[in-house]
């Protein structure tokens, strides 16, 4: 098994088989997780670079099953929604790393992870701060622990409380760090609540800019290296004004849309084979601590404002 798991071959086969046997993202994500712990990953480079490739491609994919007035509806809808939600994640963060003694540039990594996009704003952030690669190295590893925790967990606590697809998509892409993981719930819980995940999430995900230009400034960095434009949202939006320009092709966009549901489970599989014990040393509990304390607490603030209708995105704007 050892002799296997070195071949990228390996690791690239299996995500494709899981990508044809089942749309469920999150089998792909323990599969992954089971294997790298079980075995290692010596191939790890090479599969976080091809989960990123394709978790693009597949939200892109995603795409033709929406329209694109709805796509923009659902994003102007969640603006001040993910703003606010970002604000509060700061604060509460900041507060509670000042509180545990979690050393400044962590702090806003950590939080920022959480806040934003996860490792993207991880990876955007530490440049704009002058973080060293131990502090990148360990934000990087307790937010993917959590961000797969919450793939798997999201799902379940949505079914078990009987959350409708808006609410639960909404919840999902506020609370759960990371875009794979956002996508992967959503898909796992319904269509309209992917829908509406995958729209407020990359609508969070803008967000990244502004605040990387702000750590820049507020830490005096001279790095001047920018946040890379994401531009698999291009794509998104193009996919859901084909469907809008054509609907003669109607079975063909669902076609590829469903495409795009199957690729997440091979995605999440390469995902979570970066899940390595290498990387979970990395973890100190202090960090691990403040970081599931901050998740919890803006999971349940963001369910208490979608459940009182505070934070909401409107029934009926995605069709069933």
């Amino acid at each position: 098994m050892s002799k296997a798991v070195s071949s990228k071959s390996f690791w690239l086969v299996l995500a494709l088989l899981l990508s044809v046997v089942t749309s469920y993202p999150a089998v792909g994500l323990i599969a992954g997780i089971g294997l790298a712990l079980l075995f290692g990953n010596p191939q790890k480079d090479m599969t976080g670079m091809f989960s990123k490739k394709l978790l693009q491609l597949s939200v892109i994919l995603l795409g033709f099953g929406m329209q694109i007035s709805v796509i923009l509806k659902v994003g102007l809808a969640s603006v001040g929604i993910t703003f606010s939600s970002i604000l509060m994640t700061f604060i509460i963060g900041i507060g509670l790393c000042r509180l545990f003694n979690i050393e400044q540039k962590l702090s806003i990594l950590l939080t920022s992870g959480t806040a934003i996009c996860g490792g993207s704003a991880i990876a955007a952030m530490a440049p704009a701060i002058g973080a060293s690669q131990a502090q990148t190295a360990v934000a990087m590893a307790v937010v993917f622990f959590l961000n797969a925790l919450g793939l798997i967990l999201f799902p379940f606590l949505g079914n078990l409380m009987g959350m409708s697809q808006e609410a639960f998509g909404l919840w999902a892409a506020i609370a759960i760090h990371d875009t794979s993981s956002v996508v992967g719930a959503g898909a796992a819980y319904g269509m309209i609540a992917s829908s509406i995940a995958i729209t407020v999430k990359l609508t969070r995900a803008l967000w990244i800019f502004p605040l990387a230009l702000a750590g820049t400034k507020l830490s005096h960095s001279h790095n001047e290296k920018k946040p890379p434009f994401q531009w698999f949202l291009i794509g998104f939006l193009l996919a859901g004004a084909v469907t809008s320009l054509f609907p003669n092709g109607s079975s063909l966009w669902a076609v590829l849309s469903n495409i795009g549901k199957h690729m997440m489970t091979g995605t999440l599989f390469l995902v979570g084979s970066c899940l390595t014990f290498n990387e979970l040393r990395r973890v100190g509990i202090k960090s691990l601590s403040v970081s599931l304390l901050l998740w919890i607490i803006i999971s349940i603030l963001s369910l208490i404002a979608i459940n009182t209708g505070i934070w909401h995105i409107p029934a009926g704007l995605i069709e069933k």
